[in-house]
Order: C-alpha cells, then structure tokens, then sequence
C-alpha cells in the first residue's frame, strides 16, 4: 500500500491542504503487468535503478520517488541494504538535499507553519491527514542544518529523513510519523533571494516574537497531539538549550542534537575507553567546537566519569572547551552563558587559540571535534595526541564528511596505527601493517530510534535525562563479541533494529524508575518479557 500526500484547495477557509490517500496495490488486471513478475525481482530491479544513478543527490530524489510510490519496497531496501541506504537518506546527501531543496522540491511531505499562521496554529496542525494516528513527530525551524547553517524553510528534508530512520531503525509505523517545519524567515541572503524558494522572504523576528510562536506551538502541540513525542532538530544553539529547558517538561520532548549526539557520544568513549590501559580517572577529555551540540556532548560525558565514582565537580574538571576564539575559561572575553559551566576556573594565562598548542598543555587522552573546521585536526595535533597516551582516542563528527576535522586514514596514518577512532560521517576501512582496520561512526541513528520508541510504548510524560543515559547504556552493551573482537567502537548498523530493542528496554526502564512512565503495565514483566513486547511492536514492510 502506498500512502500520498495530494495538496488541494479548500475554498471555504481559503488556503491550501493537503489529504492523504492510501493507495492499496491491487492485482493488475491480465495484460496489465508482465508475465513474469516477482516482489523480490522488483526490488532487486529497483536497487539496480538506484545504483545507475551516478550522484549522491539522484540517488535521493530516486528513493523519494520509491518513498511516495510504494512505502513498504522503500523500507525493505532500507531494512536489507541498510549501510547503502542510510547516507543517502540522511547524512552526509541529506545536506545536499536541504540546499538545493526548493528547487528539487516535488510534492510535500511533511506540514509546514509560518510565522504568518501565529494565532491559529492549532488549525494548521489539525491539517495533518493523519492526526490520529501520529506518535512522533520531528520539528526543526532551519536555523542551523548540519554544519550549512541558517536553511529555512529548506530544512524539511531533515525532518523527513530522521523520521524514515526511526522507522527503518526502531519500526515506528510510517503512517505515525510527522515531519514538521516552523518557518519563522532566514537570515541566509541567498534564501531571500532565490526566486524558487519556498519559504517566507523575511529575516527571522525577535526572540521575543520567536519566544511567542513557540510559546503557542507547543501549547497546541500538547493539545492536539498529546500521544506524540516530540524530537527538536537543528535549531541554533541559542535557541536549542532555550527550547529544551522551556519546553521538555510540557510534554514529552527532546533535542537529538544536544541529548542524541551526547548520548551516543558517551556509548563510543564507554567502549573505546575499554581498549585503552589507564583508568577512567584519569582521561581528559578536549572537545573542539562549543555550540549547542559540543556542550551537550560535554554534559552528557559527566557521566563517564561520575558512573565510575567520581563526584560532579571532580567530572567537570576532567572536561575542556575550545571554541573559535581559544580554550574556555573564566574571565576571557566573549564566553556564552551556555558554556560557561565547562569554563576552566583556575586558569590565568593568556588566551589561547592554537588546537596543537591546547592538546600540548591539556594533554587529553580524548580528542572530540564538533567545529565543522576540515582538517583542524591536524598531523601535529594527532602527533600529539599519541604521545599523551598509548591509545589516543580520536571523534571527528562534524558533518558532512567534506568538514570532518580529520579523515580515518589521517588518524591512523599520524598516530602510527594507535588511534581509537570514530567520526560523524561515514568513512572506508583502511589497512595498515598489514592489517585492515575499521572506522566507527558516530552516528545517532544509533540512539535516537531506540530512545523514540522507549518513550512511546511506555507514554513516557517526559523525555529525563536518566533515559537518555539509559539509550548510551545501552548502546555501549550492545556490541556483540565478534565486534569487541575487532576492536569496533560502535556496532554494525545492519542489526539497528535488535539494537534499538534492547535500548528501548533500558529507556522504559529508566522511565518507570523516574516516575513518568504512563503505561504501568510494563512494570510486570521481566526484561526477557518486555524486550519480546517491544520488538513484538516493531512494524515490519
């Protein structure tokens, strides 16, 4: 069955809607279809179609296409060429697709609320063809895709992409899944200027303004959808930490780039942490790059050290910020109220800006960038980096792979092969002394699916910082003995799905020991149990 989007127009309340039709696939009637046709052979015809297409951005409006036509074949590609199919739904192309979106833009997918509809945003969601059935729902104003910065109204294909990934990787139904974006303006000239672009000509308001409309989206949110979890995506860091704080308590709610990156952050240092032979006391971790996503890294590593023993002022210490402008600390000019948790107390030398003149005074054994700066890392800082430890551990995950701070073979190559190593964009294997090595990728996809769907089927009321724990826990448990075995930091994301099962499980949990949970009855039943229940709700093409 195919499910469409069809816009239309309704003269009565004079704007346009759109109406969802599903579009069961009946048996062609004879001389309708050829002699010989197969599901299976369709879908290996389909994936060849999508390996003819020379261009990352051609293989993405190709399984757009398939999307719209047949949901239940773009998912089965999805489920068994997962490593091939997910860069290309989402990142790296994803970035692509959100740049050149207005004028690759075809058919809506997801709803769309203006600046324009404040006062009656209510009715705009009540729109959504399948409000009834919606459980989860990805919202991004635009401010800040990836690494491209201010898109606009073209950052939909974020939110469309992320949730085809909660249905490929935790079987959220598609038909419960709504990709919004809030279209308060751009202050990206070249948007403004663009005469195909979709959004609203205008530079973005005041944040007293943006603090309103919010103010009354997620009121009406709450009112509407009051069975739908909420993921906030890319929206600026001012704006990410605000929004979060205001809002998670009002109603099941998260932020993937603050709590979803820190969280799988956390489940790769847990297990690159196992092949390096010093303490866990004793790393000092340097996190490149201060934005929103950087800081909530930073918080989210607290528990690195304080589920070892530590104490929290005694974690903290363990953790350095450098931005654009140096190392963080106390009394530097110029230091977001945001950061200045993370800003070193003790330090009074003067500012200091170079990356490899950092890592020789910090002397970190843990080197994260999240600065979308290609090529901060540089020989001399890996160099570096080797001689604080036998085992420097090394995260570029900026995103996309042309603002990785550093390649895979890089690391290697200037560490003398030593490098734990995982990165936010996908990298190819690499051999050195004779032996091939594996990179990780830190890729949320890991967490965010399993965290979703936890919340979910145990109605969690909202999304606590000990569910987020849960999910790195969990990830950080999920590898399997042959992936230890090579040394893997993450696992193979073909098992995605028994991945996030068992990471839905450690979030329920979580969220009945926090008292949010609305589902009592799952307290019932024993892991074993539970896990069978929750993969049992797994929706399946």
């Amino acid at each position: 069955m195919s499910i469409v989007l069809s816009p239309y127009w309704s003269p009565d309340e004079g704007i346009q809607k759109l109406k969802m039709e599903a579009r069961a696939k009946a048996p062609a009637a004879p001389g309708l279809a050829p002699p010989v046709f197969s599901v299976k052979a369709q879908l290996d015809r389909t994936l060849l179609q999508l390996r003819s297409r020379t261009s990352p951005i051609e293989k993405y409006t190709f399984l757009a296409q398939v999307k719209q036509a047949d949901v239940e074949a773009f998912y089965k590609l999805c489920l068994e060429y997962m490593p091939e199919i997910t860069p290309i739904i989402y990142t790296p192309t994803v970035g692509d697709a959100c740049l050149q979106y207005s004028k690759i833009y075809r058919n809506p997918e997801g709803l769309f609320i203006s600046l324009k509809d404040k006062g009656r945003i209510g009715n705009i969601l009540r729109n959504w063809p399948l409000a009834n059935e919606a459980r989860i729902s990805v919202v991004t104003d635009g401010s800040r895709i990836l690494g491209l910065g201010d898109l606009g109204v073209n950052g939909m294909p974020i939110a469309v992409g992320k949730l085809s990934l909660y249905v490929a990787g935790a079987g959220i139904r598609p038909s419960s899944t709504l990709p919004i974006t809030l279209d308060l303006g751009t202050n990206n000239s070249s948007n403004l200027s663009d005469p195909l672009y979709l959004g609203l000509r205008q530079r973005r308001p005041s944040d007293a303004e943006y603090d309103a409309f919010m103010d009354e989206f997620i009121t009406e949110m709450g009112r509407i959808y009051p069975k739908v979890l909420v993921q906030f995506e890319d929206f600026s860091t001012d704006h990410a930490f605000s929004y979060l704080e205001r809002f998670r308590n009002s109603l099941p709610l998260f932020n993937d780039d603050i709590q979803g990156t820190g969280a799988v952050v956390l489940a790769g240092l847990l297990s690159a942490a196992r092949l390096v032979p010093i303490p866990r006391n004793e790393h000092r971790i340097l996190l490149f790059g201060a934005g929103s996503a950087s800081v909530g890294v930073a918080k989210q590593l607290m528990s690195f050290f304080t589920i070892a023993g530590m104490n929290e002022e005694a974690a903290r210490s363990q953790i350095w910020l450098v931005d654009s402008k140096g190392l963080v600390y106390v009394g530097r000019e110029e230091v977001a109220d945001y950061k200045m948790y993370f800003a070193r107390r003790h330090y009074t030398g003067l500012p200091m800006k170079d990356l490899a003149e950092i890592v020789k005074y910090v002397k970190p054994t843990v080197l994260l960038g999240l600065s979308t700066i290609a090529g901060a890392f540089t020989p001399e800082v890996i160099r570096q980096m080797s001689q604080n430890t036998p085992r420097p551990i090394i995260f570029p995950l900026s995103n996309p792979v042309h603002l990785s701070e550093c390649t895979f073979a890089e690391a290697l190559t200037h560490s003398n092969g030593t490098a734990v190593f995982a990165s936010g964009s996908p990298f190819g294997s690499e051999v050195i002394g004779g032996v091939r090595r594996e990179p990780g990728q830190g890729n949320n996809m890991y967490i965010f699916p399993g965290l979703g769907l936890g919340a979910i089927l145990c109605r969690a009321k909202s999304v606590t910082d000990s569910m987020v724990q849960a999910s790195a826990l969990g990830l950080a448990g999920s590898l399997s003995w042959d992936e230890r075995a090579l040394e893997l930091v993450y696992p193979r994301i073909e098992r995605i799905r028994e991945i996030s099962a068992q990471i839905a499980v450690k979030v329920i949990r979580a969220a009945q020991k926090a008292g949010v949970d609305r589902s009592t009855d799952l307290k019932r039943m024993n892991d074993m149990r539970l896990l069978e229940f929750v993969k049992g709700k797994m929706w399946n093409p």
